[in-house]
């Protein structure tokens, strides 16, 4: 264990949201929900105005409208998040070479790796200070908590203890203080069914949970459970901040004796993939965010595809979905000769694919929607950035029933003017069309 309080955990509060606010200044300060839109999505991120009404992340979207029905909601645009993202992690690799990112919006810092000349409490957390106002500037006003602690354990909870926009910085020696009072819940990998085997021996707090010996928990959650929790609520927590993971991807390929033509055919053996990528993944206990295919055609010329997700996944429904889509943008009409799907971008946690709706695009353009949400074409997603020739950048406010309507107004311009048009005009163009 550390002696200093030098790991460092940053989590960028309500980071879609927060991203989607900045971009749209008729938004700014008012509810926004990030994700699926459609009847059955889920929520990604919620702004603190829409958490207000209840709203919170994987909540099923059909949930939040009824809680939030005046907020806006929006579809994710990937690219939006991974350029703020990416000059953040940059700030980060300024303070040491030793940074773990966990996901677009938050990551690990080892401060010791990064040669910190003074490790008290006061001066990590002018450091923190500095680095939350840097990130401020250089994203555009975006903010982060961050907590600071001798391990990863205590960082990452103290992170969440004054949001948004917090700073907590614990003590070397008081972690115990820190964590005795808090629900079970707070220590890594209590679920709800684990918390519901602790609760039936009476553990609801950390510190009943101190009353529990190690042969005890380890028979009511199992032995690697049991003995991680044991260790975990005493604030023993040695792991190191990792740059990189020994396992770079996890793919499956696999040469036909026969070309394949039939894209029903294709599409069904890279969802089988997909299907065993993730199976390999949950074994693992891993779950990664670059998904790629590699096909070999008749001619031997081999191409590769990939993409990038906003959160780690190890659902193979999700991988399956996006090996598809990457496969459709490569000419397959003479034959394929080999396919092969991989996830890379690894990670130990897994958040699920909040962006995605199980609904299609058909029944979605069709109106298979709550009562309260307005009819939306499949072409012309919420949220989504567009350009007209003649009024300048926007986004999708709505659209249906052939209709489109766009807001006119860029993070610089102030609130903007409300315009409708033809979902066919051509003067107006998608900027970033999101992969299906």
């Amino acid at each position: 264990m550390r002696g200093e309080a030098t790991v460092l955990h940053l989590d960028l509060d309500a980071f879609f949201a927060s991203v989607e606010q900045r971009d749209k200044p008729s938004l700014r300060g008012k509810p926004v929900v990030v994700g699926g839109v459609g009847g059955r999505g889920v929520v990604a991120t919620a702004s603190y105005e829409a958490r207000a009404f209840g709203v919170h992340s994987a909540m099923p979207t059909a949930e939040a409208r009824r809680r939030c029905p005046h907020a806006a909601f929006l579809t994710g645009r990937f690219h939006a998040y991974q350029e703020a993202s990416a000059t953040v992690m940059a700030l980060l690799r300024e303070l040491s070479p030793l940074v773990e990112p966990l996901s677009l919006d938050e990551a690990f810092v080892d401060l010791a790796a990064g040669g910190l000349a003074e490790t008290s409490v006061d001066a990590v957390a002018a450091l923190a200070r500095r680095l939350k106002d840097d990130v401020a500037q250089a994203t555009g006003g975006i903010t982060g908590s961050v907590g600071v602690a001798t391990s990863k354990l205590v960082a990452k909870i103290a992170s969440d203890l004054d949001k948004p926009d917090g700073l907590v910085v614990v003590a070397p020696g008081s972690e115990l203080d820190l964590l005795r009072p808090m629900q079970v819940t707070v220590i890594p990998g209590v679920g709800p069914a684990t918390a519901e085997r602790l609760r039936r021996i009476g553990v609801h707090t950390v510190a009943d949970l101190l009353e529990i010996s190690e042969e005890e928990l380890v028979r009511v959650v199992g032995q690697a459970h049991g003995r991680g929790l044991f260790w975990l609520a005493r604030a023993e927590d040695d792991r190191p901040v990792v740059a990189e993971r020994e396992t770079k991807s996890v793919s499956i390929e696999d040469t036909y004796e026969t070309d394949h033509v039939d894209r029903r055919v294709l599409d069904g053996l890279i969802g089988r993939q997909a299907a065993k990528v993730a199976e390999r993944l949950r074994a693992a206990k891993l779950s990664g965010r670059t998904v790629t295919v590699k096909i070999r055609l008749h001619d031997f010329s081999t191409h590769t595809r990939s993409s990038t997700l906003p959160a780690p996944t190890d659902d193979g429904r999700v991988v399956s979905r996006l090996a598809r889509s990457l496969l459709g943008e490569v000419d397959t009409s003479g034959g394929v000769r080999l396919l092969g799907v991989g996830v890379s971008g690894l990670a130990d946690w897994i958040q699920e694919d909040l962006f995605a709706d199980e609904s299609s695009a058909e029944e979605e353009a069709a109106g298979d929607l709550l009562p309260t949400s307005p009819p939306m074409s499949a072409e012309w997603r919420p949220g989504m950035d567009v350009e007209h020739e003649a009024h300048g950048r926007g986004w999708v406010w709505g659209s249906g029933k052939g209709v489109v309507t766009v807001r006119f107004e860029t993070a610089l311009s102030g609130p903007g003017k409300v315009l409708s048009f033809a979902v066919d005009d051509p003067a107006l163009t998608s900027l970033h069309r999101p992969r299906r």
